[in-house]
């Protein structure tokens, strides 16, 4: 399986790329990734981060793969700084997506009930027509409520109704539940489901990039849309729970790599 991942790079502070690629490689498939951006760290807590716009780098990256005929099984997409980067992916799709391929796009846009600075209600709209390319999406809850147009931090069947209507097949994090935290998707039978995990307190940076990665690589290794979503939440929410206890800056991201083995380990169960 060959598994494409479309983020940025953040030097410091794991998430992005920095997360997905080695969670996917360690799931057993090829990853290759298209940096949307360079940043000499992430931006959450972070100042005086630089930022490289990668976007006039794409086109001469997508020639010379043309040019050797790739194409990917799964494409998975994330952070991307503005309009014109949303619609290349959506030409990547269509052209380097293999006609079995799945496409999987985490509308990263915010977080906390806001968008992203930067990030404008236009931005939202061009988010939505990639979501309805998508086979899969992965909002957070905030990215939901807006693809959605639903209030936050409102959940209701309402809202992944509304999502529904964009892609068949949305998954919604970070929904609290008194002292959990769920998963919300669309079961076999059409009703939403959910999956819980323990709340751990605070905020961590790249957990959500976690959760994507491993989802990703589950599928990727055949795993059922379900059974993805379990292994993906209990990797995330160890990690999580390791870092709160060991991880002094929370900036700096999850020791996920710690937890990996036990990941691995059920994945290949």
């Amino acid at each position: 399986m060959r598994v494409l991942a479309i983020n940025d790079v953040s030097c410091v502070g794991k998430c992005s790329l920095s997360v997905s690629l080695p969670i996917l490689s360690a799931c057993g498939v090829t990853c290759d990734v298209l940096p949307t951006a360079i940043l000499s760290t992430h931006t959450g807590g972070f100042e005086g981060y630089t930022f490289r716009d990668l976007t006039s780098d794409i086109p001469n990256i997508l020639r010379h793969w043309k040019s050797l005929g790739i194409r990917f099984d799964f494409i998975y997409s994330g952070y991307l700084g503005s309009e014109e980067q949303i619609t290349l992916v959506s030409e990547i799709k269509r052209e380097f997506l293999a006609e079995s391929g799945k496409f999987i796009v985490d509308p990263v846009m915010g977080d906390s009930g806001k968008l992203y600075a930067g990030f404008t209600q236009r931005y939202v709209e061009k988010m939505r027509t990639l979501c309805r390319e998508a086979d899969y999406i992965l909002p957070n809850l905030t990215e939901a409520c807006y693809l959605a147009g639903t209030p936050y931090p409102e959940f209701s069947d309402t809202l992944m109704q509304n999502l529904s209507k964009l892609c068949p097949r949305p998954i919604v994090t970070g929904v609290h539940e008194k002292n959990n935290i769920l998963v919300a998707y669309t079961g076999e039978s059409g009703k939403m489901e959910t999956y819980s995990s323990e709340n751990v307190e605070g905020f961590f940076c790249g957990a959500g990039d976690v959760f994507a990665s491993a989802f990703v690589g589950a599928l990727a290794r055949g795993k059922s849309e379900k059974q993805a979503i379990v292994l993906a939440a209990n990797f995330t929410t160890a990690a999580i729970r390791r870092s709160a206890l060991e991880v002094g800056d929370k900036r700096y991201g999850l020791n996920f790599e710690a937890e990996i083995f036990t990941f691995l380990k059920n994945l290949n169960e």
